[in-house]
C-alpha cells in the first residue's frame, strides 16, 4: 500500500461539481491498494498518516501530529499511485489491486485512521474526482507499507 501525505491549510475533493470532503488545516493523504495489500499493509498506512509528526512546533521543528494541532484528514483512494512506466510510456496498473479489493482496503485504511481519533473525509470512491488542495510548506511525505522508500 502507498500513500502521498501532504500537509496542507485546507483540501476538498469534488465529484460532479460538488463537493463531497473538505478539510481545514491538517493532512491530504492519496492512497493506493496494490493486488497482494492486506490487514498488515492496512493498519501501517493508517498509523503512520495519524502519527506522522510533520507540523511545526514552537521552536519551528517538525514535532507535532495531526492530533497535536487538532488536524483533519482528506483520504482519496488513487490506484495511479501503482502506475508503473519503466517499460514505455504508457503505465501499466497490474499491480493495483481490483476495484472490491481496493475498496474494502482502502475503507479499512479510513477506519483505521478514525479509530485512532482522526477526524477523515473522503472522495467517492471509483469516482471521477477533482482534488484541490493548498500544501502548507511545501510539505510532502511518500509512505509505502512494503518500505520501498
Amino acid at each position: 500500500m502507498r500513500a502521498v501525505v501532504q500537509r496542507v491549510r485546507s483540501a476538498r475533493v469534488r465529484v460532479d461539481g460538488a463537493v463531497v470532503g473538505e478539510v481545514g488545516p491538517g493532512l491530504a493523504a492519496l492512497i493506493g491498494v496494490a493486488s497482494d495489500d492486506g490487514p498488515a499493509d492496512v493498519q501501517y498506512i493508517a498509523s503512520k498518516i495519524v502519527e506522522l509528526r510533520v507540523f511545526e512546533d514552537e521552536a519551528g521543528k517538525m514535532n507535532r501530529s495531526l492530533r497535536d494541532i487538532d488536524g483533519r484528514i482528506l483520504a482519496v483512494s488513487q490506484f495511479t499511485l501503482y502506475g508503473d512506466c519503466r517499460r514505455g510510456r504508457r503505465p501499466s496498473f497490474d499491480k493495483a489491486a481490483a476495484a472490491e479489493l481496493g475498496r474494502v482496503l482502502f475503507e479499512g485504511v479510513v477506519a483505521g485512521m478514525r479509530a485512532a481519533g482522526a477526524t477523515v473525509e473522503t472522495g467517492t470512491f471509483q469516482a471521477r474526482m477533482q482534488v484541490e488542495l493548498e500544501n502548507d510548506g511545501p510539505v510532502t511525505i511518500l509512505l509505502d507499507s512494503r518500505k520501498l522508500f
